[in-house]
């Protein structure tokens, strides 16, 4: 999906996500997809440029294995020219723990890029076996 290269970007993808994955995966690890993709398209619309046509692009896989649900989440932007990059945030920040999160919630994440922009993606493997580590291709 492309939501709009603003706020309400990151309100439309968590709603369409919620209503496609309610029902598909446990209500713990739609919590934190949810939460991801909102710190995901929150960050590509305050550090990034847009994709032209002032958009984002959204996307979201759902695999089923035998040992459960694995959901990997890509947004993709019109790249930001210096990457993503977890900082360290004072107890009275009021940002800069957005990539924690995302760590802290997801197996996995990292960035791809290519000549049109960069892709930040998280997976989530099945019964919540995380790894907050970084993995940055490109």
């Amino acid at each position: 999906m492309v939501v709009p290269h603003h706020a309400t970007g990151a309100r439309l993808a968590r709603h369409r996500l919620a209503d496609e994955l309610t029902g598909l995966v446990p209500a713990a690890l739609l919590a934190d997809l949810v939460a991801v993709l909102a710190e995901l398209v929150g960050n590509a619309v305050r550090h990034a440029d847009p994709l032209p046509g002032g958009v984002v692009r959204v996307a979201w896989r759902l695999r089923t294995t035998e040992r459960g649900p694995s959901v990997q989440l890509r947004v993709t932007d019109g790249d930001s020219g210096a990457g993503p990059r977890m900082r360290i945030a004072s107890p009275d920040a009021v940002d800069g723990r957005g990539l924690h999160i995302v760590s802290g919630l997801s197996s996995r994440w990292g960035v791809d890029r290519d000549g049109l922009g960069q892709s930040v993606w998280a997976e989530f493997d099945p019964a919540g076996s995380h790894r907050p580590d970084l993995v940055a291709a490109g």
